[in-house]
């Protein structure tokens, strides 16, 4: 289905996708943000749901729902992240992965309903994307529609985006003396990241940015901080050698996510809980 190359994110966790689970996996810090959206996926998808999964990675999330009740269908836009994923997801039933940009995902079918948008009462019953999977796409619109025409009308989207007011990282960064990197999440538009030696670009989006590109396809039930307190990967392996701490911080975090939510969308990720409306969305490129 995927014939164009690779793009440059792509590429850089292409290459690292071998080592990725082991080189993050051990870390309390990720961990914990980790549990954190589980408890939402959880919560809004019942046992039973057939879910679409973006930028899945290496399959932790997909396989970790599928043992508890539900069917994940997972992609991603690097090649050896779905090789390693399909070998997790292999011994679920109904599970799979599949190589589709995160731009391109109008182009999947659902099965064994038919094709998407050809009845607006089939579809998946919900997708989610974790761990900033988003922030590599510049443009979301093509993204958005084509979400739109995978998912039935009702069904929940949770998608977890960098936030761009990261306390933890502005205190690392800080400490460290690193002002650019302190303040980078306020950039617009692209900033330089990089990967196992390669360079990519992502891009921290605003909220506004983010509910324009989803309508009219979908709307924002809520958003929550994930990783107030909890500091982001930066703090590693530090955070991790302080375990008491780490704990005292989930506390926090569970504690004030919610009403901070009110205020404003704290944390080194956010996670956005969106709706699918009954608007039918158009294969065709939105004016």
């Amino acid at each position: 289905m995927h014939a164009l190359p690779l793009s440059p994110a792509a590429a850089a966790f292409d290459a690292v996708a071998d080592a990725f689970d082991e080189r993050f996996g051990g870390w309390l810090s990720v961990a914990a943000q980790r549990a954190a959206v589980r408890r939402e996926l959880l919560r809004a998808f019942p046992r039973g749901a057939t879910l679409l999964e973006v930028g899945g990675g290496t399959g932790l999330d997909a396989s970790w729902l599928a043992r508890r009740g539900r069917t994940v269908h997972l992609t991603d836009a690097a090649p050896a992240m779905v090789r390693i994923a399909a070998e997790r997801l292999g011994p679920l039933p109904g599970c799979r992965a599949s190589l589709c940009p995160a731009e391109e995902i109008g182009t999947l079918e659902v099965s064994p309903a038919g094709r998407a948008g050809d009845d607006p009462r089939r579809g998946y019953d919900g997708a989610f994307s974790n761990f900033a999977a988003l922030n590599c796409v510049p443009r979301l619109e093509p993204f958005a529609r084509g979400l739109a025409r995978l998912l039935r009308p009702g069904a929940p989207a949770l998608l977890v985006l960098f936030g761009r007011f990261a306390p933890g990282e502005l205190l690392v960064q800080l400490s460290r003396r690193d002002a650019a990197a302190a303040f980078r999440r306020f950039t617009r538009g692209d900033v330089e990241a990089r990967l196992g030696g390669r360079c990519f670009t992502v891009r921290y989006h605003r909220r506004g940015d983010l509910v324009r590109a989803m309508r009219p396809w979908f709307r924002l039930e809520r958003a929550r901080g994930i990783g107030i307190f909890v500091p982001p990967s930066a703090a590693e392996p530090w955070i991790s050698a302080r375990p008491r701490l780490l704990r005292a911080l989930v506390t926090l975090d569970r504690a004030a996510a919610a009403p901070l939510a009110r205020v404003a969308p704290l944390g080194d990720h956010v996670l956005y809980h969106f709706v699918r409306t009954d608007v039918l969305a158009s294969a065709q490129e939105r004016p």
